[in-house]
């Protein structure tokens, strides 16, 4: 008998990505409304993405099991 197909989050899936060495890729916070009092150097360092914490990758990865 074939195993059940897992769900994706459909949360995660908007927010994260996976990439190809296995890390979960995030885009950061502090970037939607408020930006006239963050500098400018501060509001181009948030464009950048980075990636999640080592502590949060088992949870993540439970909630995107197909990549």
């Amino acid at each position: 008998m074939a195993k059940m197909k897992l769900k994706t989050l459909s949360g995660a899936k908007k927010r994260f990505k996976l990439t190809k060495n296995g890390k979960i890729k995030r885009s950061r916070a502090y970037r939607r409304h408020i930006l006239t009092k963050k500098t400018t150097k501060l509001t181009r360092g948030l464009r950048m993405p980075c990636y999640v914490d080592k502590t949060n990758e088992a949870a993540l990865k439970k909630m995107l099991p197909y990549g």
